[in-house]
């Protein structure tokens, strides 16, 4: 498969004089040889990004240097897949390293605020509970959402530290999801803290790196920040938090400068995230990875896709991933292997030296070969469903089957990311295949709960969504 970013806005020559930096130092040579051998891993999920929002993946507009450190000193995944087309769907199967449509809670699209009935199952084998039983120490800094207190939560879902959001969106300086309704917390416990909340979450990972550094274990941070999700607020931007009032649906703010503002934010707290791990002598055997939970949306730049977030084209579910680890993962390099958000659980445990529990598998798979031989690739199959206007989508090789409503397609997402020509009556004995495949892979998910919600762009909020309606209440 060939990038599909690869004749278009290319990677920015500037990055060239980035590396890992200055010499590791700071860790007393004692202290270092005591520490495990397994890699440290940080997980870096962003909120909502577009393909193109960042510079080493083509963004003309404005640059992100960190981001771009760790694709220079590692690996650019050109063809990296959000399981969902929204956040908490994505995010069940990140934990569960299992399609979300086996889950309960991986069914709403995404879990509404208002439903503190639904969240992820506590005691399930999740990614951190199942590095746990590999000696790592976990934390969860950022966004969770899967499950409201004190039902559900990071701490009874296999991390040992949580410090963050608990629902799906914040105002960046009440940290509110909605007015007077409070859901900042550490640990178990709900806190009060003054500041941006991207600043916030990146001194807390650093903080976490720093003390891990003294400690023999190695250590799982997942880092998710709710940028660059709405409300559009950058980090000079408390005026319009206060114009907000906390109702965080903000369909009359933002523009391009903002929405740079809070990429750019993002990006430098990867970045004092990157340094703390130099400065404590642990960036050779650390396993970086950053990407999105999903595709973009109003302000976004998904080229060269077409669609947004709650969208199966494309725009909603491609991503931009890159990974970092120097001690066995050379730098410089791209590989166009189609991976999807799934893979990370079986790829971290094989990392760890583990494998996914026998008795919850996985469904995706460890990519760590890949990434020793970027020239080595193999087709993937994929199914997506999302129940606002019926969509299923089913990738096989470099063919999509899409449905959208009544309409069905055929594209060939490598030759014609747009997806514009379809080839479903030039071909339809792959067509038939695809389509029937997936109605197979279909019959062994759970139903959509009649009630369940589902998000999507529509003609009220969305100009260019004419037309479309949005899911019922």
């Amino acid at each position: 498969m060939v990038g599909a970013n690869s004749g278009r806005r290319g990677f920015l020559a500037g990055v060239t004089g980035l590396g890992l930096g200055a010499a590791l130092q700071g860790v007393p040579a004692a202290q270092a040889a005591t520490r495990s051998s397994k890699p440290n891993i940080i997980f870096i999920l962003a909120d909502d990004l577009g393909y193109a929002d960042v510079s080493c993946f083509g963004n003309p507009d404005f640059s992100t240097p960190a981001i771009d450190r760790i694709a220079h000193d590692g690996i650019r995944l050109t063809h990296a897949y959000a399981n969902s087309a929204v956040c908490s769907a994505t995010r069940t199967a990140l934990i569960t390293g299992r399609y979300q449509d086996r889950i309960a809670c991986g069914l709403e699209e995404p879990i509404s605020g208002a439903n503190k009935a639904v969240g992820l199952t506590p005691g399930l084998p999740t990614l951190p509970a199942q590095l746990k039983k590999q000696g790592y120490k976990t934390a969860l800094v950022g966004k969770w959402h899967l499950g409201s207190p004190p039902h559900f939560g990071p701490l009874k879902s296999g991390y040992d530290h949580f410090y963050g959001i608990s629902g799906g969106a914040a105002d960046y300086f009440t940290h509110q999801g909605h007015p007077g309704e409070d859901q900042f917390y550490r640990d178990d416990h709900l806190i009060h803290e003054h500041g941006y909340l991207t600043g916030l979450l990146g001194q807390e990972a650093v903080r976490l790196v720093k003390g891990y550094a003294r400690e023999k274990d190695p250590f799982f941070i997942s880092l998710h920040f709710n940028a660059p999700h709405w409300p559009w607020e950058g980090p000079e931007d408390e005026a319009e938090s206060r114009r907000l009032k906390g109702h965080i649906f903000d369909y009359d703010g933002g523009n391009l400068k903002t929405y740079a503002k809070m990429v750019q934010a993002m990006d430098t707290q990867i970045g004092h995230v990157l340094d703390a791990l130099e400065q404590s002598g642990l960036a050779q055997n650390t396993i970086v990875v950053f990407t999105s939970d999903n595709g973009g949306e109003r302000y976004s730049d998904t080229w060269p896709f077409t669609g947004i977030k709650g969208e199966l084209l494309e725009g909603g579910l491609r991503v931009p991933a890159v990974l970092r680890w120097p001690e066995q993962v050379k730098a410089g390099q791209e590989t166009a292997q189609p991976v999807i958000t799934m893979d990370w659980l079986p790829t971290f445990l094989a990392a760890a030296g583990g494998v996914p529990d026998p008795a919850f598998a996985s469904d995706g798979i460890n990519i760590l070969p890949f990434l020793a031989d970027p020239a080595r690739t193999q087709d993937r199959s994929f199914f997506w469903r999302y129940k606002l206007r019926d969509q299923h989508a089913h990738l096989l090789g470099q063919y999509k089957y899409l449905k959208i409503e009544q309409n069905e397609f055929l594209f060939d997402v490598v030759n014609d990311p747009r997806e514009r020509a379809n080839l479903k009556d030039r071909q339809p004995d792959l067509f038939a295949h695809l389509k029937q495949e997936w109605e197979q892979w279909n019959s062994q998910m759970l139903p959509y709960p009649e009630r369940s919600y589902s998000w999507g762009a529509d003609g009220k909020h969305f100009a260019d969504h004419y037309g479309a309606t949005p899911e019922e209440d």
